[in-house]
């Protein structure tokens, strides 16, 4: 059962008809292993204690608003966060508007006239290195205090880490930027993902090389500029469903290009889509973008790359069926 989504805390007080909560509250950009450890506790914990498992997140993400120019790439849409954070067994999501006016909160009033008077939480977790109100004056240890008064436990989370490496959302940012989309989707739990809609290109590709459908991507993190073994999501009118592909991030140089542009090779596909929503998953990076003396010899670089990508899809099925990780 999908959550209920709720947009302030006055609304959420009003729905939960006085029941209380176990609780979390971040930003959950790419609710990435980390996130997904924490929000588990606080699915398993509601449930041990017959109460309302509640995670509570910002809109628009806080630096947005304090300090615009280092404000981070977001790894995941409004869109999608709001699907990752549905997967838990949350029986309750809460968006709050973050504005300067949030912001001036000082850490006992968001305790206090927020988490226990609005939410009514009974648990709060959080990581060990949370931080909350103005000026993020307030710390895990502060949260205890204030919860040992007001009568609600903190359980806080240790980072999770993958190969010696905490997982961070600016860590998977850095993995993207840089192009090592195996690490950030190690990170993650899942590929790293773009999405939007499909758009019309210039039909060079399709006459002159590959046929391609190109995404109009909702993102603000995009891969390096490079060839990326991936797998296409599609939702268009006759051709929805799960496709390996190949997919080029950058500026087609050897066409002399200059836009941006996201372009897929689904194998075993032969649809001309004009319109449609789609999702690339990025798996792995084959290759820089560079430029091609012409046309003949980008086409043969492009049967290697699509070779390769096959045989990576290869090796992927056969550790499925094997149990192994990918």
């Amino acid at each position: 059962m999908l959550p209920a989504v709720f947009y302030s805390a006055e609304e959420f007080a009003r729905s939960a008809a006085g029941r209380n909560t176990v609780l979390t509250v971040g930003n959950f950009d790419g609710a990435h292993l980390g996130h997904q450890r924490i929000l588990g506790r606080v699915a398993a914990h509601a449930r041990e204690a017959g109460l309302a498992a509640l995670a509570v997140t910002f809109d628009p993400h806080p630096l947005k608003v304090l300090r615009p120019a280092e404000a981070p790439a977001l790894i995941f849409t409004s869109a999608q966060r709001m699907a990752a954070l549905a997967e838990f067994g949350l029986d309750a999501l809460l968006v709050l508007r973050f504005d300067r006016e949030f912001a001036a909160l000082s850490p006992e009033m968001f305790v206090r006239d927020i988490l226990v008077a609005q939410l009514r939480a009974a648990a709060v977790v959080v990581g060990e290195n949370f931080r909350f109100g103005h000026q993020q004056a307030g710390d895990v240890a502060l949260l205890r205090a204030r919860g040992a008064e007001l009568g609600f436990a903190v359980e806080s989370i240790p980072p999770v880490r993958v190969r010696g490496r905490i997982v961070s959302s600016s860590a998977i940012r850095q993995a993207v930027r840089d192009g090592n989309v195996h690490l950030a989707g190690r990170l993650l739990g899942r590929p790293y993902a773009v999405t939007g809609e499909i758009r019309s290109g210039t039909g060079q590709g399709r006459r002159l090389l590959v046929p391609t459908l190109n995404l109009t991507h909702e993102q603000e993190l995009l891969p390096a500029s490079g060839v990326y073994v991936t797998e296409v999501i599609l939702e268009a009118s006759g051709a929805s469903g799960r496709y390996a592909a190949a997919t080029n991030v950058g500026v087609r140089p050897t066409f002399n290009g200059s836009e941006l542009t996201v372009e897929s090779h689904l194998f075993d596909f032969s649809q001309e889509l004009k319109t449609g929503r789609m999702e690339v998953r990025f798996w792995r990076r084959l290759r820089d973008e560079r430029k091609f003396s012409g046309a003949a010899e980008l086409k043969a670089q492009i049967a290697r790359d699509l070779a390769r990508a096959r045989a990576f899809f290869r090796r992927l099925d056969s550790a499925r069926r094997l149990g192994q990780p990918a």
